[in-house]
């Protein structure tokens, strides 16, 4: 059994679980998610933890008992709490806005880019060079993060671009004559 897997994941007060043979929905104060489960993977729910188990010992199902595992942490996580990214814009010029369901970004590009925002998922910019990524889905709170960072990538001579804020970005020297 993988090691990942023999964690409980603990369940706090205001989530609520349901579990079927073929999916599982958490419910909580900011949402509710669903997840499909293999048929192999055993799935309990003993007072405030769910535990993951397997019917057969395979490679595979090893694998996909700790992926299973993960992802449910992260779903009883972001029910409860929510996930969150943090961009930086570093450029001279480079700047955001929220308009309505969209996102402007002036990346130094000749025209400005708009990026339609998911229903899910919130965007709060607090200063024209920062933008936050909220939602209770991590993997789309990822993906969008990944999709704006795209747009203009932190280049390595000056580091100009959009970066994760704990990103550390490391500078190549100039050629010199």
């Amino acid at each position: 059994m993988s090691r990942v897997s023999k964690n409980p994941v603990p369940i706090p007060s205001n989530v609520e679980v349901t579990i079927t043979a073929a999916k599982i929905t958490v419910r909580g104060p900011n949402g509710v998610l669903e997840q499909k489960l293999d048929p192999q993977l055993l799935l309990k729910q003993e007072n405030n933890t769910l535990v993951v188990g397997q019917v057969t010992n395979s490679k595979e199902l090893n694998a996909m008992s700790g992926t299973t595992r993960s992802l449910v942490a992260n779903m009883v996580k972001g029910v409860s709490s929510g996930f969150e990214k943090k961009l930086q814009l570093v450029g001279v010029g480079y700047r955001a806005q929220v308009n309505g369901k969209n996102i402007n970004l002036n990346l130094g590009y000749s025209h400005p880019i708009n990026y339609q925002i998911p229903e899910d998922i919130q965007v709060v910019i607090p200063a024209p060079t920062e933008i936050v990524i909220k939602g209770i889905d991590k993997q789309k709170v990822g993906q969008i993060a990944a999709e704006i960072r795209a747009f203009r990538q932190p280049e390595p001579y000056k580091g100009k671009g959009i970066r994760y804020e704990d990103e550390t970005v490391i500078l190549k020297e100039a050629k010199k004559k």
